[in-house]
C-alpha cells in the first residue's frame, strides 16, 4: 500500500483522498526550490514510515498551482490533515522545526495549529 504519495492536480488530490477512506491524510504543500520544504522532507518521508495507518501526499505548489489556490496555501511548506475528505488542522508555516527535532524538543511546539469548530 503507497503510504507516501505525490499529487499532481485536483483529481489525482480527490483521488488520493477517496483512496484512504477513513483514514487520516497528511499533506505536505512544498516547492522545489523551497529550503525549508527541502530541510522538512527528510522529516514527512520518515512518518510516512513510521505511521502506516496514515496517508502522507506531497504537493508542489508550482507544478499543481489551481490546487494550492483551492486549498488556501498562502506560505509554503504548509502542512493539511485531512479525515473523510475534510479538512481537520492546518499547519503553517513552520519555524525552527529542524532546529527543534534535532535538539529533542517535542516537535508540535513549533507548530501553530488552528482547528476548525464543529
Amino acid at each position: 500500500m503507497m503510504q507516501l504519495g505525490t499529487v499532481k492536480g485536483t483529481n489525482e488530490f480527490t483521488t488520493f483522498l477517496e483512496a484512504a477512506g477513513h483514514k487520516l491524510v497528511v499533506v505536505e504543500f512544498s516547492a522545489k526550490w523551497c529550503g525549508p520544504c527541502q530541510r522538512m522532507y527528510p522529516i514527512f518521508h520518515a512518518m510516512s514510515l513510521q505511521y502506516q495507518n496514515v496517508f502522507f501526499a506531497n504537493v508542489d505548489v508550482d507544478a499543481s498551482p489551481e490546487l494550492a489556490e483551492s486549498c488556501h496555501i498562502k506560505a509554503i511548506p504548509t502542512f493539511q490533515m485531512f479525515k473523510k475528505n475534510q479538512k481537520v488542522t492546518l499547519f503553517s508555516r513552520i519555524k525552527r522545526i529542524i532546529c527543534c527535532y534535532r535538539s529533542g524538543f517535542v516537535v508540535k511546539k513549533a507548530f501553530r495549529t488552528r482547528v476548525p469548530k464543529f
